[in-house]
């Protein structure tokens, strides 16, 4: 027994000696590296000067014993024994982050920074209503919301740029965690001089191709909508004229000035006009919705600022979004 406590403690001063030649800022310098893989675009978002950040990077490859990026590439990129180095000071340092998140917890305290990615189809729709409520219920966090597409959300979210993203789901990302919120209907709208404008609701095999516009490429919803269409046939012609737009608002415009059809999430309807509300139809049943959620990271921190998030959304949505009963759920890619 006393020969086991002895090499206990032999091994914590082996890694109390380690940890003196590392501090949390060197650890955050080389994952801020990795993440921008720049040394001048890292040091920026470290609001230090570029000289200062190499400084301790190389200070701390020298108490290691090991060389953490290969600064021969451009990009900068880590090596083999770097990258191992990098993953176990993302750890480090959400621990570290996670100690400070359970004494705000204790002392039931909301405050800090919210970084938010979601998706350019929600933001607009979504946002305006929660943003107002949320800064006067929690005064002392600050909320940060960038627009992104799904890919960028994703990414972010990895590397720890974002807190938190909203967006369509499911992913099927495992190192992601999701917190559904509502399901939201898809409808289809026409033009006045549609075909479909005499029926009272669409069945997905009276879309045809040549009239429909899309969203651009990297926007979930135009997969969603595709896997609506999709099945009526496996390929397509599109119209002749190609409109590449990011903007569900520019959708209803081309639709109202030209003429075809487009599919549009339900929360978009809400400021059209009784005359465009006429040349609104729904699907047939099953009703196709996307499924909209809370996605962070599995080893997420700020549970209960994410948590009053997704209360002031909840507050916000219909009751009839909040259950999938009868509807089907697209996937997001």
């Amino acid at each position: 027994m006393g020969h086991q406590a002895n090499i206990n403690k032999i091994n914590i001063t082996y890694l109390y000696i380690e940890l003196s030649y590392m501090t949390l800022v060197q650890l955050e310098y080389i994952v801020a590296v990795d993440t921008y893989r720049n040394f001048v675009t890292a040091a920026e978002k470290c609001f230090v000067t570029q000289p200062t950040l190499s400084m301790q990077i190389q200070k701390l490859e020298e108490n290691l014993g090991v060389k953490l990026f290969d600064r021969s590439r451009h990009p900068v990129v880590p090596t083999e024994i770097g990258q191992q180095v990098i993953n176990q000071a993302r750890i480090i340092l959400h621990e570290s982050k996670q100690l400070k998140e359970q004494i705000k917890v204790f002392n039931n305290e909301l405050s800090g920074e919210l970084k938010v990615g979601v998706i350019p189809t929600v933001a607009p729709y979504l946002l305006p209503q929660i943003i107002p409520n949320f800064t006067k219920n929690y005064p002392k966090v600050q909320l940060m919301i960038w627009e992104y597409t799904t890919e960028q959300i994703i990414q972010n979210l990895k590397v720890g740029l974002l807190d938190c993203g909203i967006l369509a789901t499911p992913l099927e990302e495992n190192s992601l965690h999701e917190i559904p919120l509502f399901y939201e209907s898809f409808v289809v709208y026409l033009s006045a001089a549609s075909s479909l404008i005499k029926k009272t609701e669409i069945d997905y095999k009276d879309i045809n191709f040549d009239e429909l516009w899309l969203l651009n490429e990297g926007h979930c919803m135009r997969n969603q909508v595709l896997n609506i269409c999709h099945r009526k046939k496996a390929g397509g012609s599109f119209k002749q004229f190609e409109y590449n737009t990011g903007s569900v608002e520019t959708l209803k415009r081309m639709v109202d000035l030209n003429s075809g059809i487009t599919i549009l999430p339900e929360l978009s309807l809400k400021d059209l006009s009784n005359e465009q509300l006429n040349r609104v139809r729904n699907f047939a049943s099953p009703v196709p919705v996307r499924e909209i959620s809370i996605v962070t990271h599995r080893n997420f921190l700020k549970r209960s600022v994410i948590k009053a998030l997704e209360k002031e959304i909840l507050a916000v949505v219909p009751d009839e979004m909040l259950q999938k009963n009868k509807k089907e759920v697209l996937a997001a890619y």
